[in-house]
């Protein structure tokens, strides 16, 4: 039961978040499921490799890793933009309650947190954009390479 608990239902909540958010960006039908099963697939990434790393920066970051690898795949087979795949799938893992209490010790006057907050917010934040920079990378030196050895 506790498989289902700890892994199943989290990873349902995060394809229903994006599915909510397929409807804010207007994006319907097999694409919806593709990228509210990008944003499952993600979360559930993140949650495995959490017993492997003991850091929820280096989690987010392979969880990066995957989904836009993921985004990446689903874009070339579907003939659609990468970018809305991608920005779909990776919103349950945007660092928002770091964000707020980041914010809350700011206005409460808490230097101290705050800060330790703030740059762990960033980290997680970073740590998704590197994600992403590398696999988008790869992609074009691959396509680079790939489009060079034709001539």
């Amino acid at each position: 039961m506790e498989l289902f608990t700890d892994l199943f239902l989290p990873c349902l909540y995060a394809f229903g978040a994006c599915i909510g958010f397929c409807f804010l960006f207007n994006i319907r039908g097999e694409g919806m499921l593709i990228c509210a099963l990008g944003g499952a697939l993600g979360w559930l990434c993140y949650l495995l490799a959490a017993p492997l790393v003991h850091s929820d920066i280096i989690q987010s970051f392979l969880a990066a890793v995957f989904i836009s690898a993921w985004s990446e795949v689903m874009a070339r087979v579907r003939k659609c933009p990468v970018t809305s795949y991608l920005l779909l799938a990776l919103f349950p893992l945007v660092p928002g309650g770091g964000i707020y209490y980041t914010m809350r010790h700011a206005m409460e006057g808490e230097t101290a947190l705050f800060l330790e907050q703030l740059l762990h917010t960033l980290g997680l934040a970073g740590a998704l954009a590197v994600g992403v920079l590398m696999v988008s990378s790869f992609v074009r030196l691959l396509h680079f390479y790939r489009h060079r050895l034709r001539r």
